[in-house]
């Protein structure tokens, strides 16, 4: 029985083959009648929609070669295509250093090396991401994450009770980007546009001014109510009066943001718009390198190592400013603002001598606006949170140089022009600035630490 059954469907099978056959005959035909072009390739055609299925350990290897290959190209493209990668091995010799060594100067030293390109693969990899999120929510991830490698070094020594070490460094991000990053730009674009003067927005600066004057208020309060003794509670009112002006900062933050992405949405428009209109050229054909969750995988990655460094690098401070014999004012001021704003630094810089000087000024000031009205508050309330006695008495040596630098980048920017010599200027007030800071002893810096370990 089962034979014959087994013989009818094998019968049933050829008919449905020649049924198959006669039909496919039958469409050639009509398609020589009706269509004008060779046959053969139709036939070709036919065949090459239907492929042959593929076995299922065939596709699977087929699979995992995909993978591999998209892993592998994903990361000859992150870590092997720009030179400042070279730096790379700098952060696992740093941890190597470490852990047979008790060279402090020297982990301090190569871990500052070792997060260099990392913070500067982070904002490569943020704009990445910018590709598919659209200008406004991609200006405000460049914004976000720009400073990222301040934020994590901030949380590392707040982890450490070093509350001198997050004002001082966070300060010195402040001056760096204010003085060094905008004064290299500035004198950059002014050379190479040496017969004539650059122009930027001057109302997006001015605003900008006026936040960074609103930062230096929330920080002159606090130190005044400390140097003239004049606390309603000693010891309360000082740390009281930080934390309020802190959540109104924050606030103002807020409403700065909101309002850029509302009311002033030309400041996050694409960096080629402004010039492709004045010398003709465009690149809106860029394309990006990843794809979005690679980007994403890539930003986790360099926030996950540059914590790792952060956490030698923070420990290593007071070491290294006793084996160097600098002081650690001059290190959380001058060199570790170097980490973060290196990437700042080149870009900025780039952007200026391809005369486009509000993004120049954007990555500079807004940089800078940013930090002071968003992280130093944001540390406060997290010190606040975590019961640590974080406040925005940054002591009075170091106000009077913000209160400075402020004033000196909003004279200078306040005509809307720049030249080679504006940026020169710059660069010798932060001369000043990094000389004061060599010759400057501040006790507190050691107390910290002393007081948080008894």
């Amino acid at each position: 029985m089962g034979g014959s059954d087994s013989h009818m469907i094998g019968i049933d099978s050829r008919l449905e083959m020649g049924s198959l056959a006669e039909k496919t005959t039958l469409e050639i035909e009509e398609m020589r009648l009706v269509s004008p072009q060779p046959i053969d390739r139709k036939i070709s055609s036919l065949e090459t929609s239907h492929p042959r299925p593929i076995s299922g350990a065939g596709l699977q290897n087929f699979g995992c070669k995909c993978i591999l290959s998209s892993i592998f190209r994903s990361i000859k493209i992150a870590l092997f295509s720009n030179k400042l990668n070279l730096l790379l091995p700098c952060g696992p010799l740093a941890i190597v250093v470490d852990k047979l060594t008790n060279h402090h100067g020297w982990v301090f030293f190569l871990s500052l090396l070792g997060i260099i390109p990392l913070a500067e693969r982070l904002g490569w990899a943020t704009e990445q991401l910018a590709f598919f999120t659209g200008p406004t929510v991609g200006g405000l991830l460049n914004a976000t994450f720009g400073n990222a490698t301040e934020l994590i070094i901030s949380m590392r020594a707040m982890k450490n009770g070093m509350i001198r070490v997050i004002q001082q460094s966070l300060l010195g991000s402040i001056l760096s980007n204010m003085l060094l990053v905008l004064g290299c730009a500035l004198l950059g674009g002014g050379i190479v546009h040496c017969k004539r003067e650059q122009v930027f927005n001057k109302s997006s600066a001015a605003m900008d001014s006026g936040l960074l004057l609103m930062a230096v208020m929330g920080l002159l309060f606090p130190t005044v109510l400390h140097f003239t003794h004049t606390e309603l509670h000693f010891g309360k009112s000082e740390l009281a009066l930080s934390r309020f002006s802190s959540c109104v900062m924050l606030v103002a933050y807020v409403a700065y943001i909101f309002f850029q992405l509302t009311s002033q949405k030309h400041l996050y428009a694409p960096i080629n718009e402004e010039g492709s209109q004045a010398d003709g050229s465009s690149d809106d054909d860029e394309e990006p390198d990843l794809s979005k969750w690679e980007s994403i995988m890539w930003l986790l990655v360099l926030t996950s190592l540059i914590s790792v460094l952060s956490e030698y690098l923070v420990n290593a401070i007071e070491g290294a400013s006793v084996a160097m014999n600098i002081p650690i004012a001059f290190i959380s001021v001058i060199l570790l603002p170097i980490v973060g704003n290196a990437a700042e630094h080149a870009g900025a810089v780039m952007f200026a001598v391809k005369d486009k000087l509000d993004i120049s000024l954007g990555v500079a000031i807004g940089s800078s606006t940013q930090i002071a009205m968003f992280l130093i508050p944001f540390t406060v309330v997290v010190g606040w949170i975590t019961g640590r006695p974080m406040d925005l008495n940054f002591q009075l040596f170091e106000t009077a140089t913000l209160i400075m630098t402020v004033l000196v980048v909003t004279f200078m920017l306040q005509e809307g022009t720049s030249n080679y010599f504006k940026g020169l200027m710059l660069l010798l007030c932060y001369l000043i600035v990094a000389a004061s800071f060599f010759v400057h002893l501040d006790p507190e810096s050691v107390q910290d630490k002393l007081e948080d370990h008894p």
